[in-house]
């Protein structure tokens, strides 16, 4: 596959990649894509899954937010596949500058991966609304009806919801790093949802790379597009110090 090869020998080339990516990257490890045909979308609630997922409505409609939550947030066993697993082998032989991901599963760090700038925040963190004090995911998992503090505080998820501002410290991390990086390599994402999508106007290089299962609005800019699980194509990429 010569996109392969031009891939492999970028990789070789590079000192300070980046990688950008969205939810094609975990679908390999079992968590579902929200926008594709069998995604969170496309399944049926009370509510649609966006307006469930907004801030107005955790406000308003606590206990129906985390039993959704729970239902669909929460997938307990998914490890990380070889995209995380490379993505991580990158870092460690000094090639990888970070990995900016619009993920909340925290499987780039599962894999190894050290720098990782999470736009939409993390299913692993979780806070008192109230006192600020910090509990693992099982205090959410394993409660009942909305989660309390020992202070009667909910327990609320580190996730950006819709209507939520991204945290401005990851934010100005992550376009940091792009705007470093000799090669962007942006997988797993339709790069529709904004601002995330807005990332890669801050790239400076000549190299961009697209990794996608189906095309982008941004396949034309790219320089170089390839189409298939993401997983399968970068584990087949070889690792060079």
């Amino acid at each position: 596959m010569k996109e392969l090869e031009t891939l492999q020998s970028w990789i070789d080339q590079s000192r300070s990649i980046v990688f950008f990516g969205g939810a094609g990257v975990s679908t390999e490890s079992g968590i579902p894509d929200f926008r594709s045909v069998d995604g969170l979308y496309n399944q049926h609630y009370k509510y649609p899954p966006e307006t469930m997922l907004s801030r107005s409505f955790f406000d308003a409609h606590p206990e129906e937010f985390f039993r959704f939550y729970r239902d669909k947030m929460l997938i307990s066993g998914a490890k990380p596949n070889a995209a995380h697993k490379k993505l991580a082998e990158l870092e460690a032989a000094g090639k990888l500058r970070s990995v900016v991901t619009q993920n909340i599963d925290g499987l780039h760090q599962a894999a190894g991966s050290r720098r990782v700038w999470e736009l939409h925040g993390s299913v692993l963190r979780n806070k008192c609304m109230s006192c600020g004090r910090p509990y693992p995911t099982s205090a959410v998992a394993e409660s009942q009806g909305v989660p309390r503090c020992s202070c009667g505080g909910i327990i609320k998820p580190e996730v950006v919801l819709y209507e939520e501002s991204l945290d401005s410290r990851v934010l100005e991390g992550a376009l940091e790093d792009i705007r470093q990086a000799d090669l962007l390599i942006i997988g797993g994402t339709s790069l529709v949802v904004y601002p995330a999508a807005g990332l890669i106007h801050y790239y400076r290089g000549d190299r961009l790379v697209l990794i996608n299962k189906s095309p982008t609005p941004y396949d034309r800019n790219a320089d170089l597009v390839l189409t298939g699980p993401i997983g399968e194509i970068l584990g087949q990429i070889q690792v060079h110090g």
